[in-house]
């Protein structure tokens, strides 16, 4: 059985389990993407983790889709089953009025720093996160150095002299 035939059966069963979990799917060059509503991301997480041998979260990063998309961002959560040997990759689009999701570091420790690192260079906001604060970015910089937000050529804010 092909690997996104067995990924789109967990799909399946996590449309089962609620089918307001998924908002949409892609099956795109072996990979599945599965776009979570942001108020589902917690409990999608969690049934995919004890129910489903999702143990490892690989990565959790997001991007900036630009300032005249909406929902201007979205958070890539990169899972993997070390059961299974399958990848699942979900997505949370959020608008940039409210860029807020809640955290999953209590379902995965290696979220801590993931979602530290989104904050910092998007702005992105975790929800009951334990320590979010910046990681990457001296605590006075101005703004979130990966939006879209600055000049093609960009400007330097800190001088050198």
């Amino acid at each position: 059985m092909a690997d996104t035939a067995v990924l789109l059966e967990f799909v399946e069963k996590l449309k089962a389990e609620n089918a307001d979990w998924v908002a949409d799917v892609k099956d795109a060059l072996g990979e599945v993407t599965v776009t979570v509503p942001r108020e589902a991301i917690s409990g999608v997480c969690t049934v995919l983790k004890t129910a489903h041998g999702f143990d490892m979260l690989a990565d959790l990063c997001g991007a900036d889709r630009g300032p005249e998309e909406d929902p201007r961002f979205e958070v890539n959560y990169h899972l993997f089953s070390t059961t299974h040997h399958k990848r699942l990759r979900l997505k949370v689009l959020l608008s940039e009025d409210d860029p807020h999701v809640e955290t999953v570091s209590s379902i995965w420790k290696t979220a801590d720093w993931h979602e530290r690192e989104t904050f910092d260079l998007l702005g992105v906001i975790f929800d009951n996160h334990p320590d979010l604060r910046r990681i990457l970015l001296p605590s006075d910089f101005d703004g979130h150095a990966l939006r879209k937000d600055y000049p093609l050529r960009g400007y330097e804010p800190y001088s050198l002299s």
